[in-house]
């Protein structure tokens, strides 16, 4: 077995941590459990973090339960946040928490000695009433204690309900119930979440005298101050049809160097000696962006395909290297206007197709390409003009290439600077 907290602690994921968890975790195989919030029908790569954790854990040879809140998703948690969120349906809540656990499910070994397991704390709150909650869970934890937590004093000015105020009691009795069925002697989760955790080991000390541990990992943040996980259209979710393989991975190569050094620790499986072979290299060369592209590409595959990686490689070739029609014209429409997404689009009419290049790309394209016939015939004789990739070859030459996805046409002139026309 290897030792979980060493290989947390070169990875940069420990932030607090019990005393006596690390012993505890040498004396052999032992249960610990994340919990993750089904708000959305898919996770995001802020959830990655603690994914990974899990993942880390269990490749230390150590059993992983991932708790998918069915009833804690019911009640909202308050940390972090600066006002109470909406409250989810039960029909949506359902759909969410199936969605969650299959993603979960492509991360984690269900095999072996230490297979993991996915819970529900819905299974064990469903037939807890109210009367019995508070006289055997609330009893245990005073006021005081709740109120000196963080995620609750920072809430106090803004207002904070007796439903959200309740939420670490239901998520401390989320560790005990664990502990008690399951094992589980760790719980794990983000900086944020140490309040909510700790008072699941107090539970469990108060209520049956026992020893529960927690430990967690530090918030991500970016170096340039910008939130991890978000682009400009927001999260980078998990979910295909939320987030392209394509943007997926686009979003790891666009890593600064000081955030990928950071990245490549947390997020990939290479052992140290590697990662720490590869930020050696990509700093002899960083403008190579080894780093980025090795990143990127184990995520991209992992939580996608093969596939879809050689997809994303393909249509990230497109913009940024040399590409061929082929590659153009394996791109689904999706993933071609993602790739395009912000160039300058026009369209025209089928008729115009069988006009002259000299015409098509300037006055039947609005001038957008470019502002003149002479200008268009200039660029076009010096070879610096392509339509879906090929050439252009003279003034005079008919357009009358095959349309990408039945309805569009790809023009660039020069190297960098590319048109979408729309075939209506």
């Amino acid at each position: 077995m290897k030792d979980f907290v060493e290989e947390l602690k070169w990875r940069g994921m420990v932030h607090d941590i019990m005393p006596g968890t690390q012993d505890e975790l040498n004396k052999g195989m032992t249960a610990a459990y994340i919990g993750f919030d089904p708000t959305a029908d898919s996770l995001h790569i802020g959830n990655m973090v603690q994914i990974m954790t899990l993942v880390h854990f269990q490749r230390c040879g150590h059993k992983p339960l991932a708790l998918v809140g069915g009833a804690t998703g019911m009640v909202g948690d308050p940390s972090g946040k600066s006002s109470e969120r909406n409250l989810l349906d039960e029909e949506t809540l359902n759909h969410n928490l199936s969605c969650v656990k299959a993603q979960l499910e492509n991360f984690l070994s269900f095999e072996g000695e230490n297979a993991a397991e996915v819970v529900n704390n819905y299974d064990w709150f469903k037939d807890f009433n109210f009367l019995e909650f508070i006289r055997d869970v609330g009893k245990h934890i005073t006021v005081n204690y709740m109120m000196a937590k963080d995620s609750v004093k920072s809430r106090l000015e803004t207002g904070l309900s007796f439903t959200e105020f309740s939420y670490q009691l239901v998520q401390g009795y989320d560790f005990y119930y664990l502990w008690k069925h399951k094992g589980a002697k760790l719980q794990l989760g983000g900086s944020d979440q140490w309040g909510n955790i700790v008072t699941g080991t107090e539970l469990i000390r108060r209520k049956e005298q026992g020893e529960a541990f927690a430990m967690t990992t530090p918030l991500i943040t970016k170096a340039d101050g910008s939130k991890f996980g978000k682009s400009e259209g927001g999260n980078i979710w998990l979910d295909a049809e939320k987030t392209s393989p394509y943007k997926f991975y686009q979003y790891w190569i666009n890593s600064s160097d000081e955030d990928v050094e950071k990245y490549i620790k947390i997020f990939s499986l290479k052992e140290r000696k590697e990662i720490e072979g590869l930020i050696g290299e990509h700093k002899e060369a960083p403008h190579q962006r080894l780093l980025q592209r090795t990143l990127a590409e184990e995520l991209t595959e992992r939580v996608h395909s093969k596939t879809d990686l050689d997809t994303a490689i393909k249509a990230s070739s497109i913009l940024f290297g040399k590409s061929t029609t082929e590659d153009l014209e394996s791109l689904d429409e999706k993933t071609l206007l993602q790739v395009f997404e912000g160039v300058p689009q026009t369209e025209v009419s089928k008729a115009a197709l069988g006009s002259d290049a000299t015409t098509f790309l300037s006055e039947t394209t609005q001038n957008i390409i470019f502002k003149s016939k002479g200008e268009a015939r200039k660029m076009i004789q010096g070879g610096g003009v392509s339509i879906n990739k090929t050439k252009v070859t003279a003034p005079d030459q008919s357009v009358d290439f095959s349309l990408l996805q039945d309805k569009y046409l790809l023009a660039q002139r020069g190297k960098k600077n590319y048109y979408l026309i729309k075939v209506v």
